[in-house]
């Protein structure tokens, strides 16, 4: 036979029984759609997260104080943005400053006990270049409101707060005294810790709420090229009497971890929809040796006119692949627009590597030609007079 009537024959087979046929399809199609949503949505999200870490840049330090030589909580000098600005590579220093014991609230009718844990902190006017914030309402601090009872909401603490515009009365119950709101941050990737935070000028926090003047973390730019160099350099040069109580640290290495644990956690969904893709060859293959039992007929009257074992064996063996190729295509099809679902909701780029929608199929097929096999054999193994009679 040729290969377009081998073809024919198979699909011919799979035509006369199409419930069956679906739902067989159907185990393979889910276990397919798995494996492509999660390495299509695993895919979506690193490239979200390569663009991102792009903008952003891997180049920020941080250094904050650690613990002193008895345990306690150390303190970064106030000269430390100073003398870290003087290090070679450094590009950007800027610094914040958490301010102790005072409480926000949306007014002075909301009980004490009820903080929401909204920081409040000294920042630099530079603070939104340097960690390449954007600033989603109004505007951030500049060198009339940093003086003045003006501030800046983090994304989470705006939320908590209950604040989704800015006007002329938008206020905030910062300590004893109301303070005007001039913007909201979108989220900081890089500095998550102000999400949460009320951000006000250093001036006006040392004049009002007795800040001390001490950074409680720096965030410095660095030449791309020298950012090793500069971590190494950064504790010595900021708290030279006391380096070991300087905690330097990259940003980007924890989103570099966090990435690696989406990472492993999708490998165990991959699995799961490896069992689901198990069951579904197993669900052929009870499918092909229930045709073939059913079909006894058939198989004897082609031998009977002349279709030799090989033949035979052919068919069952196309028709069982076709049934695999049938449910792979669907999986991978609804793998694809999941996907794409998914990523377009979260804002992502949709990314479906090409191999995984290639590989899909092609694993089908293979499975499809494992489930059949036995079937197919034991088709071609019946004599014509034995089919023929039912016997």
């Amino acid at each position: 036979m040729a290969v377009p009537d081998v073809l024919r024959t198979g699909a011919g087979g799979l035509r006369a029984r199409p419930t069956r046929v679906v739902l067989s399809a159907l185990g393979i199609a889910i276990g397919i759609a798995a494996m492509i949503a999660v390495v299509g949505i695993s895919a979506s999200s690193r490239a979200e997260f390569d663009a991102r870490l792009e903008h952003l840049g891997t180049n920020l330090i941080t250094a904050a104080p650690g613990e002193d030589f008895f345990g306690g909580q150390a303190e970064l000098p106030p000269e430390a943005p100073d003398r870290a600005e003087r290090i070679d590579g450094v590009q950007d220093v800027t610094q914040v400053a958490q301010v102790k014991d005072v409480n926000v609230y949306r007014s002075d009718l909301i009980p004490e006990a009820e903080s929401g844990g909204i920081g409040v902190y000294a920042a630099d006017l530079g603070l939104v270049d340097v960690l390449r914030a954007q600033v989603r309402l109004g505007e951030w601090l500049n060198g009339s409101t940093a003086e003045y009872p003006a501030v800046v909401l983090g994304h989470t603490a705006a939320e908590q707060l209950g604040i989704n515009r800015i006007g002329p009365d938008t206020r905030v119950l910062v300590g004893d005294e109301y303070y005007s709101v001039v913007g909201v941050l979108d989220p900081v990737t890089l500095a998550p810790e102000l999400d949460s935070g009320v951000l006000l000028g250093w001036e006006a926090a040392a004049d009002r709420l007795g800040m001390n003047g001490h950074p409680t973390t720096l965030y410095v730019r660095a030449d791309p090229d020298r950012v090793d160099e500069v971590r190494e350099l950064l504790a010595p040069s900021a708290n030279p009497e006391a380096p070991n109580e300087v905690s330097v640290s990259l940003p980007s290495d924890a989103l570099e971890a966090q990435q690696a644990a989406d990472q492993a956690f999708n490998g165990l969904l991959i699995g799961l929809g490896g069992v689901a893709l198990l069951v579904g060859g197993i669900g052929v293959a009870n499918t092909m040796v229930i045709a073939v039992l059913e079909r006894r007929g058939e198989i004897g009257l082609r031998r009977a006119l002349g279709a030799t074992r090989g033949r035979i064996r052919t068919q069952f063996l196309v028709e069982a692949m076709a049934l695999s190729a049938l449910g792979g295509a669907a999986g991978t099809a609804l793998g694809a627009a999941a996907t794409a679902a998914y990523a377009l909701s979260r804002g992502w780029p949709v990314a479906v590597p090409w191999w995984a929608a290639v590989g899909g199929i092609v694993a089908t097929v293979l499975i499809g030609a494992v489930a059949g096999l036995v079937p197919a054999l034991r088709a071609a193994a019946q004599s014509p007079t034995a089919a023929l009679s039912g016997g």
